[in-house]
């Protein structure tokens, strides 16, 4: 990882990515603008990862350099509080900021951001393995910049914060610092690692969407469990919740969930939780002012392990099984699959998953109306009745279900005096 010229590289970068790039650069000139391919992306290149989205700086008005862009090639969005722009290519995303530098109020609190050089911009970022900046102007393409020794801590598999306030100023770098050490299987360099011990209670000064930003990264990782153990150990998991907590019983949970062919921020969340007590949860949902769907999946997941003693038991009819799972978020199953320790339980639930929550009647209320049902809440009774006795194998066909139907419907037929 000398100093090189990164132009072959680039060209690995994504097809969306590099077919953009060269209208990027035209563009560009054109406005007398500079622009610097920066971050992550450089870092994965580098490190001879899978690059996606990247990051552009622009020494210049990125807004006004996008909008010259052809809509054709991809979704717009602009933010002009913050100066930037995103562009969605097919699956990746390319984002464009000016270049700029960052003040902090106080500690845990958002920058104050002006306008600045790209050494202003580079200096105010997390760590030195995301400094890294590539040339895309054509006087210099692919022209690597490290200002601050990035090169030599990809090396060294550092994570080396870059300067001793750097957890202070935001706090919520401590999850990135842990995030990024555990993807890239590197150590977090030891005077950083002293900063951010130091950094820990910061985080009660951040606020709830803030932190559900990070843990949400957090969960998207592969194996997100090394980074939350991680994170637990350190001290930052408890100034979320205070008995939230990782170890090896959550780990195993992950690794069973991807197991079964899963990865999902839902599940890792309701597993992070599953210790919790209901009204624990509850308290951290509006803590992080989670979405609905995401309450919901953590108050179903709470609601089938109150079920799992009876869930355990053996002999359970088929429709007892659906009755007591019918309905519940697919995630909240999941979850409860993994983490529940009864095998006879964790049976059932598959059974319910595989089979039984696939079994419909064939039978539509029309047909019932026409065997003489009358409407009202007999329609549903009667299809609830059906869909049991499919369940428990008493019909196996639709026309067992038109003889049981029948049957049944006899009991709401007027009798001729």
């Amino acid at each position: 990882m000398e100093d090189k010229d990164l132009t072959q590289l680039i060209a690995t970068l994504p097809a969306e990515l590099t077919a953009i790039l060269p209208q990027l650069g035209v563009a560009a000139q054109a406005k007398g603008y500079r622009l610097f391919l920066v971050g992550g992306v450089v870092r994965d290149l580098l490190l001879g990862r899978p690059a996606g989205d990247a990051d552009i700086i622009v020494l210049g008005d990125a807004i006004d350099l996008a909008k010259s862009l052809s809509p054709s090639l991809g979704k717009l969005t602009i933010h002009p509080a913050f100066g930037t722009a995103s562009i969605i290519l097919g699956n990746t995303r390319l984002d464009l900021a000016s270049a700029r530098t960052e003040n902090y109020a106080h500690p845990g609190a958002l920058p104050t951001i002006c306008l600045g050089t790209l050494k202003d911009d580079l200096r105010r970022r997390d760590f030195t393995v995301n400094t890294l900046a590539v040339s895309l102007n054509a006087t210099d393409y692919g022209r690597l910049i490290d200002d601050h020794g990035g090169q030599g801590d990809l090396r060294a598999h550092l994570i080396r914060a870059l300067h001793e306030h750097s957890f202070a100023d935001d706090p919520t770098r401590i999850w990135r610092a842990v995030r990024y050490e555990q993807r890239l299987g590197f150590n977090i360099e030891p005077n950083t690692l002293s900063w951010l011990a130091m950094g820990i209670m910061g985080l009660k000064n951040i606020t709830g969407n803030r932190v559900w930003h990070e843990l949400a990264g957090v969960l998207r990782e592969d194996a997100p469990e090394k980074a939350l153990v991680r994170l637990s150990k350190l001290g930052a998991l408890r100034q979320i919740h205070p008995i939230l907590r990782a170890d090896s019983w959550l780990a195993e949970k992950c690794q069973a969930t991807r197991a079964l062919g899963t990865q999902s921020i839902p599940v890792y969340l309701a597993l992070l939780t599953y210790r919790l007590k209901n009204s624990e949860a509850e308290v951290l949902a509006d803590y992080l002012h989670l979405s609905k769907p995401l309450r919901r999946v953590l108050q179903n997941t709470h609601d089938i392990k109150v079920k799992l003693p009876v869930l355990g038991r053996y002999g359970l009819k088929s429709s007892t099984i659906y009755q007591m799972l019918h309905g519940y978020a697919p995630e909240s199953l999941e979850t409860n699959l993994v983490a529940s320790t009864s095998p006879q339980a964790r049976r059932n639930i598959m059974f319910y998953q595989n089979k039984l929550r696939k079994i419909k009647v064939s039978l539509k209320g029309s047909d019932l109306i026409k065997l003489g049902v009358p409407l009202g809440p007999h329609i549903g009774e009667l299809l609830q009745r059906l869909l049991e006795s499919r369940l428990d194998g008493q019909v196996t066909c639709r026309a067992d279900e038109l003889s049981l139907a029948k049957t049944i419907a006899a009991c709401y037929t007027p009798q001729p005096s």
